[in-house]
């Protein structure tokens, strides 16, 4: 089953021909909304306790998750607004448990221009996800296989798109030992309803993810090698161009190692498993790319905090993408089973 499982996400990654962010529909997709996982980076995948990340990793889908509720909302970049929720409900101990979820992007008011730049009015642009989960324990091991079927809309001004898309995610976990790691290929669909009949691919994407709890010291490593499916990432940062006496401009080389490292996501959560947790990530893409030459703008760095309040828990991140803007985002967990 688990060498069907790996065929299966090769096949999908070749017929596809993924591509990365900017060149397809539904971006949306791959923004976190979860203050957690933001915190940590924003492409965390083994938060096994925590009811959002089916969403992005639906193996974890477990008895733990039953009966807990999410909200989740983001003040994002230029006043866009992004939320989710999600729940999880444990049906019987022979079926299992399944996962809810729905995403949200409001891009608010937009000014809307013609062919010659001349302004026609504003308009609202927003889109929707809707996605259902499940994961089952491969018999005599400690392998989940989990999947998520989604349904997706998508609307600007009086064009409108509908989608569905698929999740497909191996995780391996074990109680007796202190790391998790997983493989997960996100948005594997296709468009039902194009916008204005061209057709365009979903923001597919193969990662791979991992943890280590410290034995002796409170704190746990993540690390998430993203983007699998596609090696070259590298995007010359116009910060970076150089000119010369003549006024020939030299973009910036991304070699190997600039590359590679653009692939890693990692972070950090001290005292885990605490009523108070403290986070810091960072997003080595996200650095390279809106870096400044002569400032220092901590883009890629993200951080923030866990507080447990009986039987609510409430997470803040904040993420620093350039010197001239950021975004917090606000997660509320609550335990709704009144038994634990």
């Amino acid at each position: 089953m688990i060498k069907l499982f790996f065929i299966s996400i090769l096949f999908f990654s070749f017929s596809l021909n993924a591509q990365v962010g900017g060149e397809e529909v539904y971006q949306f997709l791959n923004i976190s909304t979860s203050a957690r996982q933001v915190a940590l980076g924003g492409e965390v995948l083994t938060l096994l306790d925590d009811v959002n990340q089916p969403i992005w990793n639906p193996s974890v889908i477990s008895v733990e998750l039953d009966n807990k509720l999410s909200a989740n909302y983001t003040s994002f970049l230029a006043g866009i607004n992004i939320g989710s929720l999600s729940y999880a409900r444990t049906i019987s101990r022979r079926f299992g448990t399944i996962h809810g979820s729905i995403k949200y992007i409001d891009y608010g008011a937009l000014i809307g221009a013609d062919e010659q730049g001349n302004e026609t009015g504003d308009f609202n642009a927003s889109d929707i996800a809707v996605s259902l989960g499940y994961a089952i324990n491969i018999p005599r091991s400690n392998f989940f296989i989990g999947s998520n079927i989604r349904f997706i809309n998508s609307n600007i001004a009086n064009f409108s798109s509908i989608g569905v898309s698929a999740d497909l995610a191996l995780l391996y976990s074990s109680p007796y030992k202190p790391f998790t790691f997983t493989i997960v290929a996100r948005n594997i669909g296709t468009q039902i309803q194009t916008y204005n009949g061209v057709k365009e691919k979903l923001p597919f994407k193969v990662a791979l993810g991992g943890s280590y709890k410290l034995e002796h010291v409170p704190l746990k490593w993540y690390a998430t090698i993203d983007n699998l499916q596609k090696w070259n990432l590298s995007v010359a940062n116009p910060s970076d161009q150089t000119t010369d006496l003549e006024g020939n401009i030299t973009n910036e080389d991304v070699g190997f190692i600039g590359n590679t490292f653009r692939h890693f996501v990692i972070g950090g959560e001290l005292f885990p498993e605490s009523l108070i947790n403290l986070r810091l990530g960072y997003n080595f893409r996200r650095a390279a790319e809106l870096k400044l030459q002569n400032a220092r703008t901590f883009s890629g760095f993200s951080y923030g905090f866990g507080i447990q309040m009986n039987r609510l828990k409430f997470n803040y991140a904040y993420s620093k993408f350039h010197s001239a803007t950021n975004a917090s985002t606000f997660s509320l967990l609550i335990d709704l089973d009144s038994r634990r």
